[in-house]
């Protein structure tokens, strides 16, 4: 069965490279880095699931969703196969922990299928792999057009 792959960003602190690692350790699952200028360039060729820090600290002002992660939501066709997201998050943004997959979450119409704290734990990364599993499952067959674009 087709491995839904995992596009993900991560910062200099790396957290987000390490919870992807285990990650693809874990099952084999490929996780594609979007800090990648190639990854960021090409459309997905199936459904897919996006892994997203949220960088919002307590101030409304500042963007949730990193810049490489909204370059790469720009496309039409990349919105409209993404069909869950991951979020990873710092309790300490109290109320924002988590803003940016939630936000996502909200406008593109996609659930979160998991959230963590910044690198996760090996509980964390076993979870997460069996929600994933789940959702190999649910999208198992379906070709490259997941939804309507909701023009967002």
């Amino acid at each position: 069965m087709r491995q839904l792959p995992v596009y993900y960003y991560s910062s200099v602190s790396n957290l987000i490279r390490r919870f992807a690692t285990h990650l693809t350790a874990a099952d084999g699952r490929p996780v594609l880095d979007l800090s990648e200028r190639e990854n960021r360039a090409n459309e997905p060729v199936g459904p897919w699931v996006l892994l997203t820090p949220s960088y919002k600290a307590g101030n409304d002002a500042h963007a949730t969703l990193p810049a490489p992660v909204r370059s790469f939501l720009r496309s039409p066709i990349t919105r409209r196969r993404l069909v869950g997201i991951i979020g990873s998050g710092n309790r300490n943004f109290g109320e924002h922990y988590q803003a940016a997959a939630r936000e996502l979450s909200r406008v593109s119409g996609r659930p979160v299928i998991f959230e963590f704290e910044l690198a996760g734990t090996p509980e964390d990364v076993a979870e997460c792999a069996r929600r994933l599993a789940a959702f190999d499952e649910r999208f198992a067959g379906i070709g490259p057009e997941v939804a309507p674009d909701d023009g967002k």
